[in-house]
C-alpha cells in the first residue's frame, strides 16, 4: 500500500468517558450527530463494536441529491480508550478516547483519501467531531 497522509482531529467534549464512548458507537446516537453541515444526516446507522465487527452509517444530503455509506471493520476496541478501524478502501482510521472527570479528550487520526484537498478531509472530519461535542454535552 502506498505511503497514506496522515490527518489528526480533536476535541475535549465536557462529559464522563463512558458517556461519551456510548454516544460516539451507539447507533441511536450517530443518527443525531454524524453530518459534516446542517444539509446532511445520517438516516441509518449500525454498530457492532468488537474486533472484526462491522459498521455502516448511511450519509445522505438532506435533499436527497446525493448520499453514501461509510463503514468499515474495527481493528482494535478497548473499552472507552480506543477504537481502531479500516475503510472499505483499505484506509485506517484511529480514536483516542482520553477521560479525566468530567472531559474527555478525543484524538481521531485517520488516513487521508486521494479524490479530495487534506485541509477539504480534515475541515470535514472537524466539523463532524465539532457536531458530535455539540450534541453530546447537549443531551
Amino acid at each position: 500500500m502506498e505511503n497514506r497522509t496522515k490527518v489528526t482531529v480533536e476535541t475535549t467534549v465536557n462529559a464522563p468517558v463512558e458517556k461519551v464512548w456510548q454516544y460516539w458507537l451507539g447507533p441511536e446516537h450517530i443518527t443525531k450527530w454524524n453530518s459534516a453541515s446542517e444539509d446532511w444526516h445520517t438516516p441509518y446507522a449500525e454498530n457492532d463494536v468488537r474486533i472484526g465487527g462491522q459498521f455502516l452509517a448511511r450519509m445522505e444530503a438532506k435533499d436527497g441529491s446525493m448520499g453514501f455509506d461509510f463503514g468499515g471493520v474495527y481493528d482494535d476496541v478497548k473499552e472507552n480508550e480506543l477504537i481502531v478501524y479500516s475503510l472499505g478502501d483499505g484506509r485506517q482510521v484511529e480514536v483516542k478516547f482520553a477521560g479525566s472527570g468530567n472531559e474527555t479528550h478525543v484524538t481521531e487520526t485517520f488516513d487521508a483519501e486521494t479524490q479530495n484537498p487534506v485541509e477539504l478531509q480534515k475541515n470535514g472530519w472537524q466539523a463532524i467531531l465539532d457536531n458530535f461535542k455539540k450534541y453530546t454535552e447537549e443531551n
